[in-house]
């Protein structure tokens, strides 16, 4: 199995480039924005490689780094992805950034990607929001006795992280950027995590950043 490449940009077009390595031309399928970090034919790359051999073809799909690779492959498991619609996807939503659209479940943005209708999008959150933090997508704190002010205690921080971020949400943030200030927030907050005090907090954080 070929596992990297490192060697000339021979062609490059809307789907893949061709790589020149000591003479010999390789067909590499990558996203739009692996491509775009290309540099102009004749100049040098290197990618990370996902060979797929199948019985009519063999395919190879080139990354920009192993985290890159490591999205394509988690989205390949689930129903409905394949190798095109995964690299579409990250085409969209940048490998570093994955993990906190998962875990926001934020269907909008995965939409956004040719062949990603909304009840695709609602199978890949639904799946894969539970493994967002193996993609660096920041821990959510679940304090015991979380209430929010006038109502009883809820059973974990997760609903008021999801509470908060649907408040920022309305306010005009991205999904993805609400759910990962709501989350550093009850993170900090800890006992003290009721959805006043974590949206707070995540407005102050989300200041700070503009």
């Amino acid at each position: 199995m070929i596992a990297k490449l490192r060697g000339l940009v021979d062609s490059v077009d809307a789907e893949g480039a061709v790589i020149d390595v000591h003479g010999v031309g390789y067909l590499v399928f990558c996203s739009g924005r692996t491509l775009a970090r290309l540099p102009a034919p004749g100049g040098e790359a290197a990618l990370v490689i996902e060979t797929h051999v199948r019985e009519d073809h063999i395919h190879l799909y080139g990354f920009a780094d192993v985290l890159e690779r490591d999205c394509f492959r988690l989205l390949g498991t689930v129903q409905g992805v394949g190798a095109r619609v995964a690299l579409a996807i990250l085409t969209v939503v940048p490998a570093e950034q994955m993990g906190r659209v998962l875990a926001a479940q934020d269907k909008a943005m995965l939409t956004r990607a040719a062949g990603v209708g909304p009840k695709l999008a609602g199978r890949i959150v639904a799946e894969l929001k539970d493994k967002a933090a193996g993609l660096g997508a920041p821990p959510v704190a679940r304090p015991t006795g979380v209430a929010v002010a006038g109502e009883a205690p809820a059973v974990a921080g997760a609903g008021v992280v999801d509470d908060a971020t649907s408040a920022l949400v309305n306010l005009g943030y991205a999904r993805a950027e609400a759910w990962t200030a709501a989350s550093e927030a009850a993170t900090g907050l800890g006992d003290a995590a009721t959805v006043e005090a974590v949206l707070g907090e995540a407005l102050r954080v989300l200041g700070r950043g503009t």
